[in-house]
Order: C-alpha cells, then structure tokens, then sequence
C-alpha cells in the first residue's frame, strides 16, 4: 500500500500599510482567518514599511494612499526600486484619477477601495499573487474612461507661455516632474514653479483638470 503524500502549500505572505487603527485592525480580523494568507507584518507610515520591507520582502502589500510623513504612493514607487517583486495594492477611499494613476505609474498593480466586500479581498489578493492586476469595478472603469479621453492632439492655450504649453504637453502624456525635467533640461523645482503657474492661469488644482480645460 502506498503512502499519501501531503503537499505542504505555502501561504501569501502580506503587510498591511494603514495609519487609521480601526482600518488596520478590520483587515486583521478579516485576513487573518483565511487558510492561505497570512499576515506577517502591519506599519503606521510608509517609512516603518521602508525600513523594514526593503530587507525583509512580503508577497503582497496592502497600502492607503494618505499617510503621516510620505504617502502611500511614495512608499511603493521606493519599495519596488529595491524589492521589485513585492506586488502593492492600493486599499483606499480615493477614487480620483490622479491617485489612480500615480498609483500605477509607481508601481501599484492593484486598486481596491476600502468599501470592497471582505470575500472579495482575499481574492484580489490571490490574484494579484497570481499575476492579475485587480481593480474595485469603479476604478476599472474610471482607467477605461480616461484612456479613451487621452487624445494625440497638441495641447496649446493662449493664456500659457510657449514653455508652460511645452509642459502642460508632457503632463498629458503622464510624465512626472523628474522626467520633464530630463526632457527639458531643467532643475524640478523650475518644472514646479511652471506647473504652479499654469494651474494659476488655468485657474485649476490638479492636472487632469488642466487637461481637461485646454482640451475643451
């Protein structure tokens, strides 16, 4: 008679990136009871996950976006230049687009927002383990509706100086402050000190709103 052999399978190990301690402790007791998940670390701020992750790597982070001292979207754009493997999923109430893609631009292959249903957590975190890039349907389809938006037209408006237009055109194609300031050939600070001026003349806050209003 042969004997069974038990195949030993090895858990997803996960961190948990979240300063509210009724929100860390709800995805506690919520992950904690899952047969194939298991918890091996929680941090209050993106530089404890930094100092600590970037030496001792999880399968999976889970991360909010608005944190005390760096951001959520700081954290993981760090974390992955040294741990590269380590998949992030955002775990957060921001739906803006900005956040979105700042999330993804940085790293994040998954987007959830913290009203998702506690069975479809664990599944978004098996499949981000597995490969997948899961995403809260809402934000899914915010992605699809930007991507269609995104047009090759030249940006231009008449209120901007020839530079301001030149880096209103390298927003719109998603580069961030450092890479148009390589483009360019100028210092950050000085790519800063355009956008300010440009959200000033456009009377907007946000890229995406300056986008929006030229296009328009």
């Amino acid at each position: 008679m042969q004997g069974i052999m038990f195949v030993d399978v090895k858990k997803i190990s996960i961190a948990i990136l979240e300063d509210e301690e009724i929100i860390r402790n709800a995805l506690i007791t919520l992950l904690c009871v899952q047969p194939d998940i298991e918890i091996a670390a929680t941090y209050e701020t993106g530089e404890a996950a930094l100092d600590q992750l970037s030496h001792k790597p999880v399968d999976v982070l889970l991360f909010d976006i608005n944190l005390p001292g760096i951001s959520g979207i700081e954290t993981i754009s760090r974390l992955k230049t040294v741990q590269p493997q380590i998949q992030c999923m955002a775990i957060t109430s921001y739906d803006d687009a900005d956040n979105i893609f700042n999330a993804l631009k940085a790293g994040a292959t998954g987007y959830m927002l913290k009203n998702i249903q506690p069975d479809k957590l664990s599944e978004a975190i098996k499949e981000i383990h597995a490969g997948g890039s899961p995403m809260s349907s809402q934000i899914a389809r915010k992605v699809v509706t930007e991507f269609a938006n995104l047009k090759e037209d030249v940006l231009y408006s008449a209120a901007l100086s020839r530079r301001e237009n030149e880096i209103l055109q390298l927003l719109a194609k998603g580069f961030r402050y450092k890479e148009i300031s390589a483009q360019l050939f100028i210092s950050v600070e000085t790519v800063r000190t355009h956008i300010r001026n440009i959200y000033e003349k456009l009377q907007v806050k946000t890229r995406d709103e300056a986008i929006r209003k030229v296009k328009s």
